[in-house]
């Protein structure tokens, strides 16, 4: 029962998404084409909801569920595996026309073809987890 606030989240996460038509494939195809705002803006104030939220959480001592202090550690350095990282996410992205939020979306709404790009999203998270220790970071 005490995990229902984080369901409801997800709930209106997966309103919000789907309303503002950020998990529209069309929508994506038109942001990597420069063709509309629309995306843009979505992913925009994304960020600065995201920035603002850890800078209130680095600074006002937020607990988690279990009341322990949240710590958030400091980016570590090392340009190239993010542009590597991006490039990754940003070419799976435009195969697929989505990204791993609104993969769920998208099998919750009934288009169960994205089934088996999120199976492809688990296993490569997996394989992943397996060989990290082995990869350059």
């Amino acid at each position: 029962m005490k995990f229902i606030k984080f369901l409801l989240v997800g709930l209106v996460f997966g309103i919000v998404l789907t309303k503002s038509e950020a998990v529209s494939w069309y929508r994506i195809y038109e942001m990597f084409h420069f063709q509309s705002f629309h995306m843009f803006g979505i992913i925009m104030t994304a960020v600065v909801v995201g920035v603002v939220g850890v800078q209130l959480m680095k600074r006002g001592k937020v607990k988690d569920i279990t009341g322990k202090t949240i710590t958030i550690a400091d980016k570590e350095k090392g340009f190239t595996n993010y542009i590597v990282g991006g490039i990754l996410f940003g070419l799976g992205w435009g195969l697929v026309g989505t990204c791993p939020g609104p993969m769920y979306i998208l099998v919750g709404a009934g288009f169960w073809g994205i089934g088996v790009v999120l199976l492809g999203a688990l296993v490569g998270t997996y394989l992943y987890g397996v060989s990290k220790d082995k990869l350059p970071h």
